[in-house]
């Protein structure tokens, strides 16, 4: 295949505060053929990101070389077109965007590029139809959903008219319904000969290219199709990756027959693979049980909560509308809604970072509108951010970590205590690095640090919005261990808001789903994702397995009204019906 990108051995280091440099790349090759799909992926700090930004000349090699149509990137003489041929979208649409008018945004880059006004305004048209947002070109981008606001990202990379769509984590900040509609649009593009090149953590969507090249410590580790390489997990853990979960669990039943198939890498595989084994069997899955609260007083109440942004103005907007909800002492809650429904803005209530402009909320008792101390409240209840590593303004670990305990009064051995235990509850070693530069972390570590910092001031409950988001697998799986460990040894009540299904699935006693500005339902998980359609009409989505066991109960192979969350309860449910 005629390559239109080229890496050859390329090294690329980051200046550092200490002595020594970052390596972020060391002896890349790579070639990327014209009209191909490729997925690239890797563990955090694996060169993905700074491989992306070579495709384009937005950095150049410290060794080696990148031709782009047999362009050099270090010519810089070639720039221009070397830019036009490689268009980039990056993680954070609202990064991106420029312009107060989505059509005026879509423009910028050929205004910049002095193409003719005409010809301006019929790739603006042509751009906003290959994404769909012809109806929207005269609205404000930051009044779009985060799916929408992504689209109008790759409009305006359309409008340049590139041969090549390099897309760096670009659905990491997605709901479902917006992470599909990207998906859905580059396999399109793709489709109609437009070469795409994905970075992604997220192996689904890497199931979804035609190649995949896992990267590991800044050189290639794997290059094949995402069938052959998702058929041996045992290469993809050691680089800190893992299988989608239809792929583990058809692997697990490949084990228990061998005549089931075990390169499936979707739910409609998975689901001809049991309607070709199952035979006459049928399975019940049955009810979840009912749940059994602890009897302990609420640790938040939120009752009736109305929130207003700039209210009162022209551009007043109603992000909560009536919402009420119970945090019970010692559960993980989960929360799940489509962007814009008023998730951040709920459980930034629930340490009195907003308060409620009509109705109540309590914490430990407290009303946050009345008395409360809310200083001390902040103390019971911490809260890590979307992006936690921003939380983070120390020079060095320890003294970020140690922050909030110094300005609560404690002592030097107090706070050093507590520094030590919150470093190694989240599995950083205190010696090792609490003398390390902030800056030098890789994004888990740093993500890290950020919770640290939180559990030093010994909060009842944490509340952690999208804790996992730009986690590779294996950081997100530590992650995860960490919260179950915080509630099982400590007794912290967590709640937890994420789009990721399949995480709140295996982690959370109770799911409360927020749409338009209220809770329509807080229940146990299994009830929850069990009404498929429900969330789906919602934008959301279920665990994988979850839609599998779905699937297959709407054509008569599985009875009763239980739902499946995890690949364990899956294999179980699917082994008796192959059995």
């Amino acid at each position: 295949m005629d390559p239109i990108i080229r890496v050859e051995n390329v090294r690329y280091e980051y200046a550092s505060e200490t002595a020594q440099p970052i390596p972020a790349l060391r002896g890349l090759s790579l070639s990327v053929g014209r009209g191909e799909y490729v997925a690239v992926a890797g563990a955090n700090g694996s060169g993905k990101s700074t491989l992306a930004r070579h495709l384009n000349g937005l950095l150049v090699p410290d060794r080696g070389e990148v031709w782009v149509k047999g362009w050099n990137t270090r010519d810089t003489s070639r720039l221009r077109q070397i830019r036009s041929t490689v268009g980039m979208v990056f993680q954070n649409p609202d990064n991106q965007i420029v312009a107060t008018i989505v059509e005026e945004d879509v423009a910028f880059g050929p205004e910049n590029l002095g193409v003719a006004p005409g010809e301006i305004r019929a790739r603006v048209d042509e751009a906003l139809r290959v994404v769909g947002l012809e109806g929207e070109r005269l609205r404000a981008p930051h009044l779009l959903s985060g799916g929408q606001k992504q689209r109008v990202c790759i409009a305006g990379i359309l409008a340049l008219r590139p041969e090549v769509l390099v897309l760096d984590e670009s659905t990491s900040m997605l709901d479902p319904a917006g992470r599909r509609q990207v998906l859905d649009l580059a396999s399109r593009l793709h489709r109609e000969g437009l070469t795409v090149v994905a970075i992604t953590h997220h192996m689904e969507e890497a199931a979804e290219a035609e190649r995949l090249v896992v990267l590991e410590q800044g050189r290639v580790a794997l290059d094949g199709s995402p069938r052959q390489i998702f058929a041996r997990p045992e290469v993809l853990r050691p680089v800190g990756l893992e299988t989608p979960q239809i792929t583990e669990l058809a692997h697990r039943l490949h084990r228990r027959d061998a005549g089931f198939p075990a390169d499936v890498l979707s739910v409609e595989e998975l689901v001809q693979g049991v309607r070709a084994r199952a035979g006459a069997n049928r399975v019940e899955v049955p009810a979840p049980t009912a749940e059994h609260p602890n009897g302990k007083p609420p640790a938040i109440q939120v009752e009736a909560a109305e929130h207003y942004y700039l209210e009162g103005t022209p551009l007043e907007v109603k992000a909560l509308d009536g919402a009420s909800l119970e945090v019970r002492r010692g559960e993980i809650l989960g929360i799940i809604g489509p962007t814009g429904s008023g998730k951040s803005t709920l459980v930034q209530h629930f340490n009195g970072l907003l308060r409620p402009s009509r109705g109540a909320v309590r914490i430990f008792g407290q009303d946050t509108r009345g008395a409360a101390d809310l200083p001390a409240l902040r103390r019971r209840v911490g809260f890590l951010f979307q992006q936690p590593e921003a939380q983070l303004f120390e020079h060095y670990v320890g003294d970020d970590v140690a922050f909030g305990p110094r300005n609560a009064g404690l002592s030097k051995p107090e706070v050093r205590e507590r520094v030590r235990a919150a470093m190694e509850s989240v599995g950083l070693g205190f010696e090792e690095f609490k003398d390390r530069l902030t800056l030098g972390l890789s994004g888990g570590q740093r993500r890290r640090v950020a919770l640290a910092g939180v559990l030093a001031l010994e909060p009842e409950v944490l509340v952690l919005d999208e804790p996992t988001s730009g986690l590779d697998p294996a950081a997100r799986r530590e992650l995860l261990g960490t919260l179950r460990r915080l509630r099982r040894e400590q007794g912290v009540t967590l709640v937890v808001v994420s789009h990721d299904m399949e995480e709140l699935a295996a982690l959370c006693d109770r799911i409360a789903v927020v749409a338009a500005g209220r809770v329509v339902a807080a229940e146990p998980a299994a009830a929850v994702f069990g009404r498929v359609q429900q969330l789906r009409d919602l934008n959301l989505d279920v665990p994988a397995v979850t839609a599998a066991v779905e699937r297959l109960r709407l054509e008569g192979f599985l009875s009763g009204s239980g739902a499946v969350l995890t690949v364990d309860e899956a294999e179980d449910v699917l082994a008796r019906l192959l059995a």
